[in-house]
């Protein structure tokens, strides 16, 4: 340097900010090779400065450059920070604390590069402050994870780097199975089961169900929606439909392509917002997403629904913090369709006949828990077509039964087996029915359920009617005709049609038949039997012989032959023995052309019915006594009585005794002939009635009967009154007394019966002391003739007994 006193130049810049003292530096006397020193002070007093301090010899000019640093802000970082091991996809975090160790406030900015990060990223620390940094490792992969943290202030200094460093590791997190099968299920109906998810970690995990096994898959299913939605932006205006009722607003084309650029973009915001969460038509899966506690279980309820009688597969995966991989879960079902079957698989009809229409009957059974709808399937090979199906479709409820009625009706004759199939909607199998059997041409039979019909023992002229059944087991329909072996073709006459007229004289002469008898009747006695049915037949015999029977009914069948079935008939034919009493019977004194009526009986001790019929008068002009009956005819029970009523009129004066003749029907070779006995007078004492009938009254109890005594003559009349045969039976009152003159004395008769049957008895009337009439007591005693002197009921106690 040069040795002359040179002052430096001064710095003109503000000198409050930086000052250099001294102003000018002189070196002088310095030797050559020496170094010469002296001290230049420069402050600065806020911020950083660059100056340059020129230094001038003769011979040379020489620049020093000068920076002078302020005040600067200093941040305290560590130079590593190690977060060990944590749970993969989890959020670990660490909190560092930072302090400005400068004299300037830090205008900060911290970065750093996946998987961690840093909260906050930015920010101002004043001079000596401190203040927490949070960095968090968030792995989404195990293994080891480096970076670093940089740090860069408004100082324009190098930025401070820290070591950030981590293992992540998979948390023992994980599934109770990682399958799930679930029953059969019927289709359109639910079945579920459950799993769990096991946090056996220390963290809180939060997780998903998701439908691709990784995230890549989930964001290439993204970038596959989002290219399928970039053709619309192409669309051009004409192809957007306008509304109907609107007006068209105007505009241009390419106000249509923005308005369709801004829809296309929502809805690609909208794909890229999806979770991609588990989603499918079959199984479903509830909760979708949650969070396990530490050292706690998630249940996790599976649903199954099935639309067809399938088995299905499908995966779900758990994405789940503390797991690098998605857990995967395999759910499997098995659609069950309706369950029907069939009453019978196989129909074996045997031997059946061509032309001929069979029925039979099937059952479908539904043992689901779901209607199912059926289809009867169409088939016309061999001989399917000659089959009917009813119903051919329909709906069978749960638990229950549809019957399906099968007709058939062959063409052809020969062996077949065929299968019918009912197909069942929802499910992957058939209802199969196997037929089979034989057809051949039918041979026409009919038969009858008896052996022989026995008529046993029959009342003559009293129809009588026995049943039997034809039966056609052939498979085609008979027409058929009944006859009957040596029967005759002129109607008999039946006892109902001969009591109609008392006059006939088959009464005592047999009934005139110009050609044998038709004693036989069938109903019906034509007719058309279908398939395998049968008709019942009745056959009445009214027989008009007396005889024993031994005839064949015949059955034609028309277009096949005569006599083709056959059935024996037997009977005999009586006439019952009939008892008319009494024998004569008496009227006494009557007067003349008054009417007096009395009855015979007719009884029956056989056991069949009889025909009756009392011979109507021939009356000539000089007739001394008519005689005539209400009833004239009847019919009398088995065991049984009955009357005939007859009135009597005398026409003269003295005894008289009338014949009259009682026919039975079909015995006309011994009618029963009886009197009637009476008196023709002028009577002026009677009685009335003449005959006392108490009827059927029972044995052993009191029963009582009334009859007038009238006077008509000019004086009182003593009288008294007995019976000849029982008086011990009869209580008469009053038994004697004065019958006044033109007057009428009631007596009462009160009969007490010893004896069942018919009991008859003569009552005798005495005036003074001369029998001047008697008359008739008639009575049939029934019940028993054991009676007890104590009721029996209620009850009978007998007491204590001892031996």
């Amino acid at each position: 340097m040069s040795g002359t006193n040179e002052k430096l130049p001064s710095v003109l810049q503000k000198q409050s900010l930086f000052q250099v003292s001294p102003p000018e530096l002189v070196f002088e006397n310095f030797a050559t090779q020496e170094v010469s020193e002296m001290v230049l002070s420069l402050v600065n007093k806020d911020k950083n400065y660059c100056h340059e301090l020129v230094c001038l010899t003769a011979r040379e000019r020489i620049v020093v450059p000068i920076r002078a640093i302020g005040a600067r802000a200093i941040l305290h970082f560590p130079d590593q920070l190690d977060f060990s091991e944590c749970p993969v996809k989890y959020s670990t975090q660490k909190t560092l604390l930072v302090h400005n160790i400068g004299n300037l406030a830090a205008d900060y900015q911290l970065s750093t590069q996946s998987p961690f990060s840093v909260v906050p990223a930015r920010g101002t620390l004043g001079a000596g402050d401190t203040m927490q940094v949070t960095v968090e490792f968030h792995p989404l992969t195990i293994g080891d994870h480096s970076g670093s943290l940089a740090v860069c202030c408004n100082t324009g200094e190098k930025s401070i780097q820290t070591n950030l460093h981590g293992e992540a590791v998979d948390a023992n997190i994980g599934l109770s199975t990682y399958s799930v099968k679930i029953g059969k299920t019927f289709i359109n109906t639910s079945n579920y089961t459950t799993m769990f998810i096991e946090n056996r970690s220390n963290i809180t995990a939060h997780f998903q169900w998701k439908t691709f096994p990784t995230e890549e898959d989930e964001n290439e299913e993204k970038r596959r929606q989002c290219c399928l939605l970039q053709p619309l932006k192409e669309v051009p205006p004409d192809n957007f439909i306008e509304e109907e009722d609107t007006e068209q607003e105007e505009g241009s084309s390419e106000d249509h392509t923005a308005l369709l650029s801004y829809m296309v973009q929502e809805e690609m915001e909208k794909v890229q917002e999806d979770p991609m969460l588990f989603s499918d038509d079959i199984f479903s899966i509830e909760p979708m997403e949650g969070e396990i506690k530490p050292n706690c279980s998630a249940e996790i309820k599976v649903t199954f629904k099935p639309l067809e009688a399938l088995g299905y597969l499908s995966v779900a995966y758990c994405s789940i913090s503390g797991r690098e991989s998605r857990l995967p879960l395999r759910l499997r079902g098995q659609g069950q369709g309706p369950l029907v079957e069939l009453s019978c698989r196989a129909l074996n009809l045997g031997n059946i006949f061509v032309n001929t229409t069979y029925v039979y009957e099937v059952t479908l059974m539904n043992h689901g828990a779901i209607d199912a709808p059926f289809t009867y399937i169409h088939t016309t090979a061999n001989v399917g077509y000659c089959f009917k199906f009813a119903p051919e479709e329909g709906i069978i409820a749960p638990g229950g039964i549809q019957t399906i009625q099968i007709s058939f009706n062959a063409t052809v004759a020969g062996r077949f087996e065929e299968e019918f199939q009912f197909s069942v909607a929802g499910s992957p199998t058939s209802a199969i029915l196997t037929i089979k059997g034989r057809v051949s041409e039918p041979e026409p039979t009919l038969h009858f359920n008896v052996n022989e019909l026995d008529f046993g023992d029959i009342s003559f002229g009293f129809p009588s009617t026995k049943t039997c059944r034809l039966t056609n087991p052939s498979p085609v329909p008979l027409s058929f005709k009944l006859r009957m072996s040596d029967d005759g073709t002129q109607p008999a006459v039946s006892s109902f049609d001969q009591i109609r007229n008392d006059s006939d004289p088959s009464w005592t002469e047999g009934i005139h038949f110009y050609v044998e008898p038709r004693e036989f009747t069938m109903n019906p006695r034509q007719g058309t039997i279908p398939p395998q049915g049968h008709q019942d037949i009745e056959v009445t015999l009214c027989s008009n012989t007396v005889m024993e029977f031994y005839r064949t009914m015949l059955v034609d069948l028309e277009g096949f032959g005569s006599g083709v079935a056959s059935l024996s008939i037997t009977a005999r034919c009586l006439v019952p023995e009939l008892r008319v009493y009494p024998h004569m019977l008496l009227y006494d004194e009557c007067r003349l052309k008054v009417p007096y009526e009395r009855k015979f009986l007719v009884v029956n001790d056989t056991h069949l019915p009889g025909c009756y019929g009392l011979v109507p008068q021939k009356r000539m002009e000089d007739t001394p006594v008519f005689y005539s009956s209400p009833q004239p005819c009847g019919i009398v029970q088995p065991h049984s009585i009955a009357e005939i009523p007859v009135v009597l009129e005398v026409q003269t004066l003295g005894e008289h005794r009338s014949s009259v003749v009682i026919g039975v029907f079909g015995d006309e070779r011994n009618p029963r002939s009886v009197v009637l006995q009476s008196t023709g007078r002028l009577a002026d004492i009677y009685p009335v009635p003449r005959l006392i009938e108490f009827g059927r009254i029972p044995a052993l109890q009191p029963n009582s009967q009334t009859f007038t005594l009238f006077n008509e003559g000019l004086v009182p009349r003593d009288f008294r009154i007995e019976t000849v045969c029982k008086p011990h039976c009869y209580i008469i009152e009053p038994r004697e007394g004065v019958i006044p003159t033109r007057g009428k004395i009631p007596v009462t008769i009160t009969a007490t019966l010893d004896d069942t049957g018919l009991v008859a008895d003569t009552v005798q009337l005495f005036i003074g002391n001369s029998l001047w009439t008697t008359f008739m007591l008639v009575a049939v005693g029934t019940g028993t003739k054991i009676v007890t002197d104590k009721p029996f009921v209620p009850e009978l106690s007998l007491g204590c007994q001892f031996r």
